[in-house]
Formats: structure tokens, C-alpha cells, sequence
């Protein structure tokens, strides 16, 4: 039962929920969500009787240069719960993490075999037709992330999606969430989900 967590997309997605970083409050606890996995993993090793069934929960992320110092606690504490930690320094456009989730998807995959795949991340251009392709084989395929930004996935008939507020214990407090149905009767503003910067290095959708 393999957990990738894509750490730069779903950063942008709670941060473009919070209108800015998250607070202590409202960072993801990631000993919630490793306990979440070990109880999926024996709910689908009670229906599998006889096969071994183990979790393994991984993160990626991009280390910009000279913040280092900045994240490595946040590595360790992830490392300390028992999650595996890829970690690739952020030196362009072609750094992102995504050739390298998916390299390791395809690795356990093809290797020990998938008894189930989460995926963490709203970025379906990214892992659509990868994870369908993997649902096809008859391996249940979850998309964890915020109901916002995965349309993708809610409407996908081979995926399920598990928004990440809906998991027992992963935030502290409840996310300040606004959207277009729940919207107050004064109104509310609605944050950017990048600067308007990002046109300036190729980086609109």
C-alpha cells in the first residue's frame, strides 16, 4: 500500500485555502496520516486473506536554495514517523517532482506490485492517466487533497477521493475554506492560487 505525498502541490493548494503559509495550526500532522494509512492497509489486508500487505508512505519535495536549514526539520519529523522523504533541489522549471513520483510509481508497480496507491496531490495533468492506468489493473486508487482544486479525481469514475480535512486528526483546527457554494452573504475574496508573477516565468496554465 504505497502513500506518495506531492509536498509542492498540495503547499500551494493549502496555502491558496489559508490566502498565505500555514500556521502550526493548519500544517498537515503527518503521524495522523500515517495512522490513516496503517488502518487502510488492514482493512484491505482483512479482505485479502493470506497475502502480506504492507504500508509504505513516501514525500516529495523540492528544496529551493538556502532554505535547507529552514526545512530540514520538517524532513526529520517526517523521517522520524517513518516516512520515506525524496528530496531534489529546486534549480529550475525541470525540477519539479513529478517525473520522480511517478518513476517511483511505476518502480513499485513493476517490482513488489501495488495492493493499493494514495496519491496526495490535486495535479492531474500530472497523474491522471497514471493512476487510472493503475486502477484498470484492479488496484483501488485513492486521490487525497482539497476539494477545491481536484475536480479531477472527484469526477473520475476509477478513482476515489478522500478530501485531506476529512481525515481524523491530520489539522488541529478547522480550515478556514471559502468557495463559490459556501459563500457567506457578505461575500468574501477569493486568494490567487499563484502570483501573478508566475506569468513572467512560463509558468500559466
Amino acid at each position: 500500500m504505497l502513500l506518495v505525498w506531492d509536498a509542492p502541490n498540495l503547499d500551494m493548494g493549502l496555502g491558496a485555502i489559508l490566502g498565505g503559509r500555514p500556521t502550526a495550526a493548519h500544517r498537515p500532522r503527518f503521524d495522523a496520516l500515517g495512522r490513516w494509512l496503517l488502518g487502510r492497509t488492514a482493512e484491505l489486508s482483512s479482505q485479502n486473506p493470506g497475502r502480506d500487505i504492507e504500508a509504505e508512505a513516501t514525500v516529495f519535495t523540492n528544496i529551493a536554495q538556502g532554505s535547507a536549514e529552514v526545512v530540514r526539520p520538517w524532513v526529520e519529523a517526517l523521517r522520524n514517523v517513518g516516512f520515506a522523504v525524496f528530496a531534489k533541489p529546486k534549480v529550475g522549471e525541470d525540477s519539479d517532482v513529478d517525473p520522480d513520483m511517478l518513476d517511483h510509481i511505476a518502480l513499485r508497480r513493476h517490482t513488489v506490485g501495488l495492493a493499493g496507491l494514495v496519491v496526495a496531490s490535486a495535479d492531474g495533468q500530472a497523474f491522471r492517466e497514471e493512476l487510472e492506468s493503475v486502477a484498470a489493473d484492479g488496484v483501488p486508487v485513492t486521490v487525497i487533497g482539497f476539494r477545491e482544486h481536484a475536480s479531477w479525481a472527484q469526477l473520475s469514475e476509477a478513482l476515489e477521493f478522500i478530501d485531506l480535512e476529512d481525515i481524523a486528526g491530520v489539522f488541529r483546527e478547522p480550515l478556514p475554506r471559502i468557495s463559490l457554494d459556501t459563500l457567506p452573504d457578505e461575500g468574501a475574496w477569493l486568494a490567487p492560487f499563484r502570483p501573478l508573477s508566475a506569468l513572467l516565468s512560463g509558468r500559466h496554465p
